[in-house]
């Protein structure tokens, strides 16, 4: 038996009048996650244990089957290790957002990505900034278009921060570091605003009309992280088609092959095809195989119903749909969101999120309901899900 399992980020939603009291999920045309919700066992799925944020860092962790409870240091440790930063014992790594703030005035936070800003202008500012803030304790790394890591040697981690996708259009005053620590972090960022806002990258990014990446933003922080291996848990050996590093690291962290896989972006613009076809070539020589869409979650944060309807429909098309046509009979399928980014909110929203777990040698299902918010089942942790999709029977 070989098993699939497909991540579409942020899909769950809140119901919109835009859409007539629908989801985005309810609205998108998505016959093959409809085809696995009535076929199938449906459920929903406690990503987000009480007390832990809402972001991808904890839900992935959960959908690979770890509890966050047991295993979860922070956001940026995981990113970093799916980067191949190595860290100390005593170092402790900050996600590094490139972002907007204070274009028109004041200084609220215009946008969480740098007006979406490519990987290769971006490594050009991190490396200018890593050359005059980079200090022996102090240490920048590029990743993937607006996400990077910093590494502060022997640093403070115990410190408050906040996403910067959660104050998207709102004064960043309220919303700053604080606590231990947060003296160094407030003056890297203020010190980078200065750097970057006359970075000539940007005046270029100004003159054609685009956002400039004129700050940096510090949070997530976390030292290193350690999950025991996948296949020792489950028996599984198992491999990830994703585009962002924070998946990267989870899935490294559990000894999975996680392949670059040219075309997909980690935004709207993801080559989906591409990510089918790399995860029917990872079957063949893997157990299970993990495929995370970022795209859903992006047009959320950007409040666009209509891109996140296309993204859900490409999804259901382009990966699922290709999966179910050329996967081998003996293959189960779970299609599952690691957590809601409501429009309305364009943040990430803790909330038990729906499941489908198909097997085309079994029909458990029936009663005709879709794949959204309002499938039903039982509320189960992660570990329980995968367990479900292995073992083939409802818990």
């Amino acid at each position: 038996m070989k098993y699939v399992v497909l991540i579409g980020d942020g899909m769950a939603d809140f119901p919109l009048d835009e859409l007539g009291g629908k989801t985005p999920l309810m609205a998108a045309d998505k016959p093959n996650m409809n085809m696995m919700a009535r076929k199938g066992i449906r459920g929903r799925v406690k990503t987000v244990p009480d007390g832990f944020p809402p972001g991808s860092d904890v839900a992935g962790m959960s959908i690979f089957g770890y509890d966050p409870a047991l295993y979860y240091t922070g956001r940026a440790p995981i990113e970093a290790f799916g980067m191949g930063i190595p860290m100390g014992p005593d170092d402790v790594a900050f996600r590094c957002n490139l972002v907007n703030i204070g274009t028109g005035g004041g200084d609220t936070m215009c946008d969480y990505s740098g007006g979406h800003i490519s990987t290769e202008e971006a490594g050009v500012l991190i490396e200018s900034l890593n050359e005059k803030l980079g200090t022996g304790e102090i240490t920048f790394f590029p990743g993937v278009g607006y996400r990077h890591i910093m590494i502060w040697k022997g640093g403070a981690w115990e410190l408050s921060t906040t996403p910067p996708h959660d104050i998207t259009g709102k004064d960043t005053a309220g919303h700053l570091p604080a606590g231990k620590g947060a003296a160094t972090i407030l003056s890297l960022m203020d010190r980078s605003r200065e750097i970057l806002g006359s970075h000539d990258l940007n005046s270029r990014r100004i003159d054609a009309g685009k956002l400039p990446a004129n700050s940096i933003w510090l949070w997530g922080q976390g030292k290193r992280a350690a999950l025991p291996p996948f296949r020792e848990k489950f028996g599984l050996a198992g491999a990830t088609v994703c585009a962002v590093d924070l998946v990267r690291g989870i899935s490294s962290l559990v000894g999975f092959t996680t392949p670059v896989v040219e075309g997909a972006t980690g935004y709207l613009d993801t080559d989906y095809g591409a990510k089918a076809r790399a995860a029917m070539k990872l079957l063949e020589d893997h157990d299970i195989v993990y495929i995370h869409v970022e795209a859903p979650d992006e047009a959320s944060h950007s409040g666009n119903i209509p891109e996140k309807i296309k993204a859900i429909e490409h999804i259901d098309r382009d990966v699922l749909g290709v999966l179910l046509k050329e996967a081998e009979r003996d293959t189960r399928f779970l299609i599952v969101t690691d957590h809601a980014t409501p429009i309305t909110m364009r943040t990430h929203y803790a909330t038990p999120v729906p499941f489908a777990v198909y097997d085309r040698n079994e029909r458990v299902g029936g009663e005709g309901r879709d794949y959204d918010e309002e499938a039903g089942g039982a509320v189960i942790s992660g570990e329980e899900m995968v367990r479900v999709l292995i073992g083939g029977k409802e818990q």
